[in-house]
């Protein structure tokens, strides 16, 4: 007797269709699973039998052969449980063969049967949908699966369950998508005192989605005014929730189903390791920048990064997406993020300040900015000086404007941007453009050209920086509601170009 159930094997946020083959053969009594399993796979067979035994149900006294095709794609997890015991169960006449084989199944198995939840469920129903499948999956997961409403998704808590809704005996409701998780309150930017400029920085890197790095003494407010980030920018629309949300299930993030509207902002200690940050690991999960993707990477004390971790940064801020290599298996990740890094000018923190700075000044400002290769720094589209606040300027009120009335201005550049990308698919913002559509959006005026050919020659910008300049100056003027760069809007955008006090 040979049947058939469906699950799924996870290559970075797509789920791929693998078909679960169970044959009952006449011959000594084993219990074997084929097909490039991983240990857990492999422990199935032990979970699968006593499951079925605490349900009354005697498995034969014949070899149960369980195939996993296709035999070269490496299985791993113990969602593969709940698909193996329903090819046995329609091997055994249990369950309708022909049912069981329209269903996309993933769910790890207790010994008494019920059904524990597993990371994954909401790429699992894409791939569901895709191939015009219903999902099944555990109870804990259904709320979660349950937001692609391209495919059925039924939720059981036990085995027993499920035997009884495929054989119409108590059928199971359709899953119910989980409640949209409530927008976290983030520091007001009417909270920072000073640091206009670097308020200025904030919401032009949030309008255009552009990378932004602060350099300034110790206490200056560098982390108070990324902390306030989240609260200027728009939420997420529906395409980008459901992509984010996808990252995060096969991460195990999601709060009992729950998909947030809210753009992600991550803030990873420095002493995180590659696969902590790019991912990786024994089982190739995605790391902070793939977390972080539609949103905030927020990097504090950037230089105390180990190098070969930030030299990693290179090419996902310019892709959008990571690969991550494995002997057997390469598996991508989507990782389009904002960057924003916040550094001190020095080992000592105090290089502008003669009272404090230490006595290698300045060769410790040039040693210790000097972790961050200029490859890397050339990338960051925004750089800002944070100066320390004066004490005077602390015993003042709050004063500036809200985050609210920043958000606003940032939500309609942004929404001028979705306009204009609209016909081109794949772009959403500024920091896209590129190529032909990058100098047919940006061209600048006869003046703005001008100050920006000077302003290339006198700080040598590399092609790069000249672009971005350009993607820069887009934001500005759509934050400005000018449908034209003009020379105003250029100047800005290489002012926040120049080099720092702790880069020069």
């Amino acid at each position: 007797m040979v049947a058939r159930a469906y699950s799924v094997a996870f290559q970075g946020v797509e789920a791929r269709i693998v078909e679960v083959q169970c044959a009952v053969t006449p011959g000594l009594p084993a219990f074997s699973i084929v097909g490039l399993p991983d240990k857990a796979v492999s422990e199935a067979r032990d979970r699968v039998r006593t499951a079925l035994t605490s349900m009354a149900i005697a498995l034969p006294s014949k070899r149960i052969t369980i195939n996993l095709s296709p035999a070269d794609l490496p299985k791993e997890g113990s969602h593969f449980d709940l698909p193996i015991a329903l090819a046995l169960l329609a091997a055994l006449d249990i369950l309708p063969k022909d049912v069981v084989e329209t269903v996309v199944a993933l769910g790890e198995l207790s010994l008494d049967g019920s059904l524990v939840p597993v990371v994954g469920a909401l790429p699992a129903a894409v791939a569901a949908a895709q191939d015009e499948r219903s999902l099944l999956c555990p109870a804990g997961s259904g709320a979660e699966a349950a937001w692609v409403n391209a495919c059925q998704v039924i939720a059981a808590q036990s085995l027993g369950d499920v035997v009884r809704h495929y054989t119409g005996q108590v059928p199971l409701p359709p899953a119910e998508p989980g409640e949209v998780a409530p927008q976290q309150h983030s520091r007001d930017l009417r909270e920072v005192k000073g640091q206009e400029r670097a308020k200025r920085a904030l919401e032009v890197a949030a309008a255009g989605r552009h990378h932004l790095i602060m350099v300034g003494t110790p206490g200056s407010g560098k982390s108070m005014l990324a902390s306030c980030l989240p609260g200027i920018l728009p939420p997420l629309s529906a395409a980008e929730a459901l992509g984010t949300s996808m990252v995060h299930s096969l991460a195990g993030l999601l709060d009992e189903g729950g998909i947030s509207r809210a753009r992600p902002f991550r803030d990873p200690h420095h002493t995180a390791s590659m696969a902590a940050i790019i991912g990786g690991g024994r089982n190739a999960k995605p790391g902070e920048v793939s977390l972080a993707h539609n949103g905030v990477l927020f990097m504090d004390e950037f230089p105390e990064f180990a190098r070969n971790v930030l030299e990693t940064l290179r090419q996902p801020i310019e892709t959008g997406e990571v690969m991550i290599s494995r002997a057997n298996a390469h598996v991508k990740y989507p990782c389009r993020f904002m960057l924003v890094a916040a550094a001190n000018p020095c080992k000592c923190g105090y290089l502008p300040d003669p009272a404090r700075a230490c006595a290698r000044v300045p060769q410790c400002g040039d040693d210790y900015m000097g972790r961050i290769s200029g490859p890397l720094m050339d990338r960051f589209d925004l750089r800002v000086d944070v100066p320390p606040v004066a004490y005077s300027d602390l015993d003042l009120p709050a004063s500036g404007e809200h985050s609210s009335t920043v958000a606003a201005r940032v939500a309609q550049a942004r929404d001028i941007q979705l306009a204009r990308f609209a016909p081109k698919g794949n772009l959403a913002s500024n920091a896209d453009a590129q190529g032909d559509m990058l100098e047919s959006i940006a061209a600048p005026d006869a003046e703005g050209r001008d100050l920006l050919l000077r302003a290339a020659k006198r700080f040598s910008l590399s092609a790069r920086g000249y672009h971005r300049v350009l993607r820069v100056a887009r934001t500005i003027a759509d934050l400005d509601g000018s449908a034209d760069v003009r020379k105003p809007h250029i100047a800005e955008a290489v002012s926040f170009r120049l080099p720092s006090f702790a880069v020069a």
